[in-house]
């Protein structure tokens, strides 16, 4: 059976894992019969936002591995324990968590570097040539791990810019649509970045699932 590791960044859009993306990829991943391995890594987040008001608790401080576990139900993994060899892909969702937790995107832009943990993890599958989806803010890792990575983050140009200033070329894409770099085996779809609705962000988060299992050798 195939086996693909979901890598999570907490739990909740403005801080975490955006919860329907990481949700919507399950379900695809368990309804396209494969089986899938959530892993996080063992960090502070950034910061931790009250989702009620969307304002910063400057008094609170949650860790990443934690609060994945809410998605995955407590089935998850701490990122330095993946061992390759168990899985044919890799899939990450987004949420701001991928732009504040798995890297600082959100504070330096073009500047940002990937957390050290995060940045072997991601490696370990472009160095063993695995098949990778990375749907909303998440793509934006990707320049800094594969070179003249092709990629979508939705129609945003200066997002775009900025992807292409990484060293990236930039899709712009439709939220039902993927965009799919055949030489690295990576397909980004933008999900929330575009999705006005959960149904919207279904189409692409499927398509991109089902292009990342089509793609395992």
């Amino acid at each position: 059976m195939k086996s693909i590791a979901v890598l999570l960044s907490g739990c909740g859009v403005f801080d975490g894992t955006e919860v329907h993306e990481a949700v919507l990829t399950l379900l695809a991943l368990a309804r396209a019969g494969v089986k899938y391995q959530c892993f996080a890594p063992n960090i502070e987040q950034m910061h931790v936002v009250n989702h009620l008001t969307g304002e910063v608790a400057n008094d609170e401080k949650r860790n990443v591995l934690v609060e994945s576990a809410r998605i995955a139900r407590g089935e998850v993994l701490n990122a330095i324990s993946l061992d390759i060899t168990q899985f044919d892909a890799l899939i990450v969702p987004g949420g701001f968590g991928a732009a504040k937790n798995l890297s600082n995107f959100a504070t330096n832009g073009s500047d940002c570097s990937i957390s050290p943990i995060v940045e072997t993890f991601l490696r370990e599958f472009a160095l063993a040539n695995k098949p990778v989806g990375y749907m909303c803010i998440a793509p934006m890792m990707l320049p800094l791990i594969y070179p003249n990575a092709k990629g979508t983050i939705g129609t945003d140009s200066e997002t775009g810019h900025i992807f292409n200033e990484m060293g990236g070329k930039h899709h712009s894409a439709s939220v039902v649509d993927i965009v799919v770099d055949e030489v690295n085996k990576v397909v980004t779809t933008p999900a929330y970045m575009l999705a006005n609705n959960i149904a919207e962000a279904n189409e692409g988060i499927e398509k991109l699932v089902n292009k990342v299992i089509a793609m395992i050798d």
